[in-house]
């Protein structure tokens, strides 16, 4: 899309995103992020004359604490994420308001994980900083991805998030870490929300345009913590788990936001809109096949454990 045609869609969608920050500053709830920590678990570490962390400090099994570090990196990289939704929005009007809305909200997230983990001494605070470094310094780059594409991006992983923490706080079997995971996933979700409907009245406006731009990020979909060293790895035992896997991608992710936007009944789409409707079934149909076999898998290999150990 034309920088021209950019300017003009974000003007006819101001509106939007003003009734929408309304809406999402009079339902969303104002939260401590110190209220969610156990400080009475914290102690010094060897600097100050107490005692570094070792791995039977941790309360939380080796996957749960490969999740929480996997979020936590993700939540880490927010300066990134906000200097790419600003080139995308703008700063100015209802637009900046929700850029650095957003970004104070989700800000708030990295702080309490992190204060978590290091207070419970749940995961190694020594390589987790050496993580957040490495993260921080590749930062994040949307390789300036057209706006229409950032709007299905963030919507799809606003909900990917939630979804992620809400199975990681789950998956802990630790009721503060239960607590706080939820506490994030609920502003996820809201986030997702403001996304979504923006989704939904650029549908409206440039239906073609939007379709391609959703079908393009179905597709090539890949989480923002993707960066994360050994990522590919971590997700594998993450999968592995249930916390997120391609069957959660499918049911719980792409298709409720896709049934959302009646993507597969929207009518009078021109031949733009027609050819990637076409694409997405395609993958769909691919991406369903794909989550059916790794859950057939990972069954297999959970009843080979189970018989194993009988």
């Amino acid at each position: 899309m034309a920088t021209s045609a950019t300017a003009r869609l974000l003007l006819e969608l101001e509106s939007t995103v003003e009734e929408n920050l309304n809406r999402h500053l009079n339902i969303a709830k104002e939260w401590m992020p110190h209220e969610f920590v156990p400080w009475s678990e914290g102690r010094n570490f060897a600097d100050l004359g107490g005692e570094d962390w070792s791995e039977e400090q941790s309360k939380l099994t080796p996957i749960a604490r490969t999740a929480l570090e996997v979020n936590l990196l993700t939540e880490d990289n927010l300066p990134s994420y906000h200097r790419e939704i600003h080139r995308t929005f703008g700063r100015e009007g209802a637009w900046g308001n929700w850029v650095h809305q957003w970004t104070a909200e989700e800000g708030r997230h990295g702080i309490c994980l992190r204060d978590y983990l290091v207070v419970t001494r749940a995961v190694d605070p020594v390589e987790l900083e050496r993580q957040r470094m490495q993260v921080m310094q590749l930062g994040y780059d949307t390789e300036e991805k057209p706006m229409l594409q950032v709007f299905a991006y963030v919507s799809f992983q606003e909900l990917a998030t939630r979804i992620s923490h809400r199975n990681a706080g789950r998956y802990t079997q630790d009721t503060i870490a239960d607590k706080l995971l939820g506490r994030i996933a609920a502003d996820e979700n809201l986030h997702m929300i403001f996304y979504r409907n923006l989704v939904t009245a650029a549908l409206e406006i440039t239906p073609d345009e939007m379709v391609r731009a959703i079908t393009d990020e179905v597709i090539g979909f890949e989480m923002p913590g993707s960066i994360i060293p050994s990522f590919t790895r971590k997700a594998a035992l993450m999968a592995k788990a249930g916390i997120y896997d391609l069957r959660i991608h499918h049911d719980d992710v792409v298709w409720p936001l896709l049934r959302h936007w009646k993507i597969f009944e929207l009518e009078g789409l021109g031949e733009v809109g027609e050819t990637a409707r076409r694409e997405l079934g395609e993958f769909l149909t691919k991406l369903d096949t794909q989550a059916s076999r790794f859950v057939e898998r990972r069954d297999r290999a959970a009843a080979r454990v189970l018989a194993a150990g009988a």
